[in-house]
Order: structure tokens, then C-alpha cells, then sequence
């Protein structure tokens, strides 16, 4: 008997998924692990909606009653990360092709950031729903289309002229990274991280270890240093909750 399909969406906080519940009809809610589950149905398909909570445990945990509970066949993490390659600027956009923790360091029984057990240290996407993804935000990002989204007071106000789509690896770690040193000291051991956020690798083991495909999206709201955004609840409603909303519309062609 084929399996019904059947999206998880994961939100880094809350403003991101409440937007995306509204794209739901028939919409029920279960409460596993003092965790709210939405589920609903727009145009056939089922998504079940979930705020992940912060952290690696949190996310992991949240992602595993996704399988065990809901049978979900996909999963997309959207959010916010802060940025660690000095190309990216707030309000770009990184698809993760592959994932890392940065905090995770066994040595000497194995090598740092291998995860134990699995011998290796990136967990890679999946090659097809990394291309849909980059097609989605391309399409969200192209000009005409964001301003149709967000207007020009709002991105003036984090200084976001035409933001850009980038592809690459996404860092993991239970720490919220705002000082030049431990920015530095992440881009030095992984030179070919993009950003750092607190969820997505942890997320993206899980995912691994149940062979379910994962979509990693993440919004620039800072540069991971002392100059993070001033005002991150204004930038989360303003931008990030926005994209998240316009990726999913895209994404799964919910137009």
C-alpha cells in the first residue's frame, strides 16, 4: 500500500508557523510534550505545523513525534540564522545543503563533529527537494515579487535592498552566537559555513537516521557579532514570518 504524504513544517518561532496555519483548512490540534500540532489541508495534500521550540534537543524531540505521531513523509525547517560567512547580509536567504553541529566534539574516541555512531560529520539534503527549494525562494526573492510582500519601509528599516538566495552548509550548536571571537572561531574549523542557527543539524540526524527528506530555509536576521538586530521581534513579524509564509505558498504550489 503506497503512504500518504504527509509535509511536517517545523517553525523556529512562533510568529512563523502561525502565518502558515492560516493557509490551512479542516485544521485540528494535538498536543504532544507540551508541543501544539497543527494539522490541516490545503489543496489535498496534509501538512501537520509545529512551533520546534530553541535547541537541538527541543527540535529533535519535536521532529520525532512528527514521524512517530503524525507519519509525516517531509519535513521543512523554516527560521532565522545568524550569518557566519561575511558575504551573506540580513535579509538573505541560505538553503542548507548540508548540515553540522558545531558544538559537538567526542574527541579522542572519534573525530570533532563526527556524529557518534554514524561516522560522519554533515549530513547532506536531498538533491531533488534542495533544487525545489532554490526555486521557490528564487522566485519569493526576485524583486517585483518582494515588494509585492513586504513594503519598502519595512525593508528599509533593516537596511535590505535585494537580498540573495545562497546554498551551502548550515551550522548547529546550542549557543546563540553574538561576539566577533566565536564567530571567528566557527568560520576558522568550518570555512564553509554560511550561518549558525540552533536547530537545523540536530533536526536533520533525526531525519537521517528515519530516511525522511528535509528542507532547511533559513533568513539572515543578524551577522552572528556584537551588531546583531537591534529590534529581532520587529524583524521576525516584519520579514522572516513573512518569507516563511511565501516560501511554503511556493514551495508546495499552495498559490
Amino acid at each position: 500500500m503506497r503512504k500518504t504524504n504527509v509535509i511536517g513544517i517545523m517553525g523556529a518561532m512562533p510568529e512563523e508557523i502561525e502565518g502558515i496555519t492560516h493557509l490551512l483548512d479542516d485544521v485540528s490540534v494535538e498536543t504532544f510534550g507540551q508541543r501544539e500540532y497543527h494539522s490541516g489541508f490545503c489543496k489535498g495534500q496534509k501538512f501537520v505545523v509545529v512551533f520546534s521550540r530553541w535547541g537541538k534537543v527541543a527540535a529533535a524531540t519535536t521532529v520525532t513525534t512528527l514521524i512517530h505521531e503524525f507519519g509525516v513523509t517531509e519535513v521543512l525547517f523554516t527560521g532565522v540564522a545568524g550569518a557566519i560567512h561575511p558575504a551573506l547580509k540580513v535579509g538573505d536567504v541560505v538553503v542548507g545543503k548540508r548540515f553540522i553541529q558545531h558544538d559537538l566534539d567526542g574527541r579522542p574516541l572519534m573525530k570533532k563533529f563526527e556524529i557518534p555512531l554514524l561516522n560522519q560529520t554533515y549530513l547532506v539534503a536531498n538533491e531533488t527537494k534542495l533544487e525545489k527549494a532554490k526555486d521557490a525562494v528564487s522566485t519569493v526573492l526576485e524583486d517585483e515579487a518582494l515588494h509585492e510582500l513586504i513594503s519598502d519601509s519595512d525593508l528599509q528599516s533593516f537596511d535590505i535592498l535585494q537580498p540573495k538566495l545562497f546554498v551551502g552548509d548550515i551550522a548547529s550548536g546550542d549557543q546563540f552566537i553574538s561576539s566577533d571571537e566565536v564567530r571567528q572561531n566557527v568560520l576558522d574549523e568550518l570555512p564553509g559555513v554560511l550561518c549558525v542557527e540552533m536547530e537545523g543539524a540536530s533536526v536533520a540526524q533525526v531525519c537521517f537516521e528515519y530516511g525522511i527528506p528535509l528542507t532547511v530555509i533559513r533568513t539572515i536576521s543578524d551577522e552572528a557579532n556584537a551588531s546583531s538586530v537591534v529590534d529581532f521581534p520587529a524583524f521576525i513579524q516584519s520579514i522572516s514570518s513573512v518569507y516563511s509564509v511565501a516560501f511554503v505558498r511556493e514551495l508546495y504550489q499552495l498559490k
